[in-house]
């Protein structure tokens, strides 16, 4: 029984009611659109510039 003190939320990208199997999203292709965000870098966790030196592979010296 859905809880009413709770409203039932949409897709984070469409809007559209979610899918058990796709939770939180609506469906497959909502679902892989976010995922291609994250693995594009269109999504971001905010913090400190990274070390540029972590980049670089050490020197085998």
């Amino acid at each position: 029984m859905p809880n009413p003190s709770k409203p039932a939320k949409g897709c984070p990208l469409c809007g559209r009611p979610t899918s058990p199997e796709h939770a939180p999203f609506c469906s497959r292709g909502c679902k892989d659109r976010d995922l291609l965000q994250w693995l594009g870098e269109g999504y971001r966790i905010p913090g400190p510039p990274a070390d540029p030196g972590l980049d670089r592979p050490e020197d085998d010296r």
